[in-house]
């Protein structure tokens, strides 16, 4: 399969949490995680709008997402 990442992502197990509008948090796993974007673990896939921020834990770090793919209890992001 080839690579079309803009950069290499590194294995993590951070909490995170998806934030749009004035819905509710939606809590994350930071799975993967780049310069450019991430991959995400979610319950409920199809809750989670195609721009959100997400807010990074522990640092609190937040990004601008787009989503790029969806799957069975996971996303994959960029960052906008």
């Amino acid at each position: 399969m080839e690579e079309r990442r803009g950069s290499p992502r590194l294995r993590t197990s951070k909490g995170g949490s998806i934030i749009f509008g004035l819905a509710p948090p939606i809590d994350c796993i930071v799975r993967n995680l780049s310069d450019t974007g991430a991959g995400l673990d979610i319950d409920f896939v199809a809750a989670v709008p195609d721009r959100f921020q997400l807010l990074i834990k522990p640092e609190l770090t937040k990004r601008h997402c787009q989503v790029i793919w969806r799957a069975q209890g996971t996303i994959g992001v960029k960052f906008v």
